[in-house]
C-alpha cells in the first residue's frame, strides 16, 4: 500500500510545487531522531528517495541522531564545530536554544510572501505556538504529536463499563479506574487502572492535568513560568493521589518506553501516551482497544509535543534554498499524509486530512482523528530559554512529589525559585 501512497504522493507534490532539478549537485545532511515505536526510519526513506529521485542535482543524506535528546546534542555538538547539518527534525521546545545558540536561521528568509501564506500559515495554530518567537518562524511542524488516552475494552468490559466509553474527566478516570484495578489472592494488584508515565518526559504528560485544570507553564516569550500556580498545584496533587490515596496507579516513577507493552501484557488498563504510538499500538495490542482525548477537568486541554524541522545558519545559500524546498515538499499534504498514516503522527496541516489517502485511513481506523480534534483545545510544549535546565527544576519537583518526599506545593515553590534565578538574564 505505502509503495503506491509514495509513487502518487511524490508524482503529484512535485508537479504542484514544480520543484525543479538543481544546475549544480548539491549535498544535504539531514539529522532525524526515532523516538517511538512503528516504521519512521522506513518511511523517512521512503520519502527522501523519492525527493531525491524528482530532483537529480540534490542528495540528501538522512543520518539517524538516537533519541530526540541525542540528535538535539549532535546536532548541536556539529553546529558548535563549524559543521552542522543543514537541516534537522529536533524537539519543537528546543527553538529557544537553538536561538540562543546562533545556530538556526528562519525560514521566512527562504520564501517568497505567497509561501508565508499558502505553506506557513497552513499548519495548525496550535503546532505553530511552538515554531514562532518575534515575527519569525524558525520551525517548520513535521513529526507533531499530543498525548492521548488509550484503553483496553475488554478490560472495560469484564470491569463491568461500556468499553466504548473513555473516561471524560478527572473524577471519571478515578471512578473507571478503580473498577479497574484488579488484586490476586494475596492483595497483590495484577492490572492496574491507569499508567501515566512520570520518567521519560514526566513534564509533557503533566500537561495533560495542568492544563485542563486551568493552568499554563510558561510564556510566549519563554522567559517566565508558572511553576507554583495553584491550578499546577491541585493538578500534580491529583496525579499524586491517583497513587497515594485511590491505588489504582503504580506507585513511584513509571517508565516512558514500557508504558505500551504493560498496556500490551493487561498490566494496565488505560495509558497515557503520544499518539506517535499510534501504529504500534494498532499493530500490537492483542485486544480492541479505543483512543479519546485526556480527560478534562476545567476545560478540555494537551500539550502539543514532537519535532520541528530546523534550518541551519552555517551553510551556503544554496544549501539552505534546496533545504527549504525538501522541507516544503515533506511537509506537503500528500507527504504529510504518508508520515502519519505510517507513523501515527498527527499531519500537521488542515490540508493534509483532506487527501484521499488520509480520508480512506481515517474512514477505516477513526481513532486516528482523535489527536486531530484534540488540536482544537491543544497547548504549545513547555519550552523556555536555558530549556534543560528550566523542565529539569520541574522535572525534578514532580518527582519528589510522586516519590513522597515533599508535598506538591513545596515541591512546585522549589521548582518557581529555581526556574526564575536561571531565566532572570532573559527577562
Amino acid at each position: 500500500m505505502f509503495s503506491n501512497i509514495f509513487k502518487t504522493a511524490g508524482a503529484a507534490t512535485v508537479a504542484a510545487f514544480g520543484f525543479a532539478s538543481h544546475a549544480l549537485a548539491v549535498d544535504l545532511e539531514f539529522y532525524f531522531p526515532v523516538a517511538v515505536g512503528g516504521a519512521a526510519a522506513d518511511t523517512i526513506e521512503h520519502l527522501t528517495a523519492e525527493y531525491v529521485a524528482a530532483n537529480p542535482g540534490v542528495n540528501i543524506e538522512a543520518i539517524y541522531a538516537g533519541s530526540y535528546s541525542d540528535a538535539g546534542q549532535k546536532a548541536l555538538t556539529a553546529a558548535r564545530g563549524g559543521n552542522p547539518p543543514q537541516i534537522s527534525v529536533l524537539l519543537s521546545t528546543q527553538m529557544f536554544t537553538l536561538i540562543d545558540e546562533d545556530v538556526i536561521v528562519p525560514f521566512d528568509d527562504f520564501v517568497s510572501e505567497e509561501d508565508k501564506v499558502s505553506w506557513i500559515g497552513g499548519f495548525y495554530p496550535s503546532f505553530m505556538e511552538n515554531s514562532q518567537t518575534g515575527g519569525k518562524t524558525y520551525g517548520i511542524p513535521f513529526q507533531r504529536s499530543t498525548p492521548v488516552l488509550y484503553w483496553n475494552k475488554a478490560a472495560f468490559a469484564e470491569a463491568g463499563l461500556n468499553p466504548d466509553v473513555a473516561p471524560a474527566n478527572w473524577d471519571e478516570m478515578v471512578e473507571f479506574a478503580m473498577k479497574l484495578t484488579k488484586k490476586d489472592a494475596n492483595g497483590d494488584v495484577t492490572q492496574w487502572g491507569v499508567r501515566i508515565p512520570s520518567a521519560g518526559f514526566p513534564y509533557w504528560l503533566f500537561q495533560g492535568l495542568s492544563t485542563p485544570a486551568g493552568a499554563i507553564l510558561a510564556n510566549a516569550d519563554g522567559n517566565k513560568v508558572n511553576f507554583n500556580g495553584p491550578k499546577v498545584v491541585e493538578a500534580l496533587e491529583y496525579l499524586v493521589a491517583l497513587s497515594a490515596d485511590h491505588g489504582v496507579m503504580q506507585p513511584g516513577s513509571i517508565e516512558w518506553g514500557t508504558t505500551p507493552k504493560a498496556f500490551f501484557e493487561g498490566e494496565t488498563a488505560m495509558m497515557w501516551t503520544t499518539t506517535g504510538n499510534l501504529t504500534n499500538v494498532r499493530n500490537n495490542a492483542p485486544f480492541d482497544f479505543g483512543v479519546a482525548m485526556l480527560p478534562a477537568k476545567e476545560r478540555r486541554g494537551a500539550p502539543t509535543g514532537g519535532g520541528n524541522f530546523y534550518l541551519f545558519k552555517d551553510s551556503s545559500d544554496e544549501q539552505k534554498q534546496a533545504a527549504v524546498d525538501f522541507v516544503k515538499w515533506i511537509t506537503a499534504p500528500e507527504q504529510a499524509a504518508v508520515w502519519s498514516i505510517a507513523t501515527g503522527y498527527v499531519a500537521p496541516s488542515p490540508a493534509a486530512w483532506e487527501t484521499e489517502e488520509m480520508k480512506a485511513y481515517t474512514a477505516d481506523f477513526p481513532p486516528a482523528l482523535v489527536a486531530r480534534d484534540q488540536l482544537e483545545f491543544a497547548v504549545a510544549e513547555l519550552s523556555t530559554y536555558e530549556n534543560g535546565k528550566v523542565t529539569q527544576a520541574f522535572n525534578d519537583a514532580l518527582a519528589a512529589a510522586i516519590a513522597g518526599e515533599t508535598s506538591a506545593k513545596e515541591a512546585l515553590d522549589e521548582a518557581q525559585a529555581k526556574a526564575e534565578r536561571i531565566l532572570k538574564p532573559y527577562q
